[in-house]
């Protein structure tokens, strides 16, 4: 006689107990098949699929208190059919959470069924540990707030791939995404670039710097010619209007770049990166800072920080870090195809040193007229 025979159980009582009329015995029937699904020696392909299909029938419809029973012992149970794990997690409320808290691995088709009631459980399963690679693309793809936060916070996953750049976009407008995606050990500094307005000095000064080795092996196109000086003069005449659109579009940004900024507080940093892409010296930054608007410049601490900030960027990682935070390429070098001629090229004409012509001088800035008393 097979093995499996032998060890049979005798189901005897439950033939009998069928015969009573009015006796629903799919409580009984389920939690005796889970019983004896877990306790078998070998599970092979014919039982998981036998065990789906009885369960997956049953689950739907006994009662609470019974398929909250069987999904506290299957949940945590290394063999279960994924699709039993979703049948459970189909019921929603009480029985869901014990799935979604003790099952070993969540599947997409298992977190598709948690969530299909609308019920805000997307938190509780982006804060699980070890979900895999597709569970975690699955969940940043949702665009859900509280999945994200809940997945920047978790320490025990690992970010990477195309969720990084999906959740690191969604933080330029989420101060509170940001600042949890800026406190992760396994994010780089060059990755978290856009976020640098919502960063601490010691992170900025770490993001400076990444931008800054990497913006150094590309060629950084000059600025529009005379863009400082007519920078200056709608500073002197306090045109804060006229000068975000002149900065704007000399840069080839838009005229409201400055509103990509989180908050009232960092917009002056973004201006102050915008001075530094556009090559203006250090005087004439200054000078800025201290015309432009009054609210800034009644305020020392505010525009030594502006100036330390301007001088710790070079203009190239000026131009990435403002590409990063504003999501969007700056203005290249313009002019034609042939504006630029070797002038070591075979067939370059030779050009007399008196012929080379010196950029113009950008003359002195204008005085600040002196408030009386």
């Amino acid at each position: 006689m097979p093995p499996s025979v032998a060890v049979a159980p005798d189901l005897s009582g439950l033939i009998e107990l069928s015969r009573i009329a009015h006796l629903d015995l799919k409580p009984v029937i389920l939690r005796v098949q889970t019983d004896l699904f877990m306790q078998a020696a070998n599970r092979d392909r014919s039982d998981l699929q036998s065990f789906a299909a009885l369960a997956g029938g049953l689950i739907p419809i006994v009662d609470e208190e019974t398929a909250a029973i069987v999904a506290e012992k299957l949940a945590p149970f290394p063999d279960t059919p994924p699709s039993v794990l979703a049948a459970l997690a189909a019921r929603g409320g009480r029985v869901r959470d014990i799935v979604v808290a003790s099952a070993l691995t969540l599947s997409p088709g298992l977190i598709e069924a948690a969530l299909r009631d609308g019920a805000e459980i997307g938190s509780a399963i982006a804060g699980r540990p070890g979900l895999g690679r597709g569970v975690v693309a699955d969940l940043v793809h949702r665009g859900d707030p509280a999945i994200d936060r809940a997945l920047a916070a978790n320490t025990g996953i690992v970010l990477r791939g195309d969720g990084v750049g999906h959740l690191v976009g969604r933080a330029r407008t989420d101060h509170d995404l940001a600042r949890l995606l800026l406190a992760r050990p396994d994010l780089s500094a060059g990755e978290l670039a856009p976020l640098y307005l919502h960063a601490d000095p010691i992170r900025r000064e770490a993001i400076r710097e990444t931008v800054s080795a990497t913006a150094a092996l590309r060629p950084c196109p000059p600025p529009p010619r005379d863009l400082g000086a007519v920078l200056i003069g709608l500073s002197a005449a306090h045109d804060v209007p006229g000068f975000v659109a002149a900065l704007a579009d000399g840069l080839g940004l838009p005229g409201h770049f400055l509103r990509d900024a989180p908050d009232a507080g960092t917009r002056y940093d973004l201006l102050t990166l915008g001075l530094r892409a556009a090559d203006l010296h250090e005087e004439e930054a200054v000078y800025v800072f201290l015309t432009l608007d009054e609210a800034v410049s009644r305020s020392a601490e505010r525009v030594f920080d502006l100036v330390r900030l301007f001088r710790t960027t070079d203009r190239a990682a000026a131009r990435d870090l403002l590409s990063a935070i504003l999501d969007r390429p700056l203005r290249e070098r313009t002019g034609s195809a042939d504006a630029h001629r070797p002038h070591h090229a075979p067939e370059a004409a030779k050009i007399r040193s008196a012929a080379v012509e010196r950029p113009a001088s950008r003359g002195t800035l204008p005085a600040r007229a002196r408030k009386s008393s």
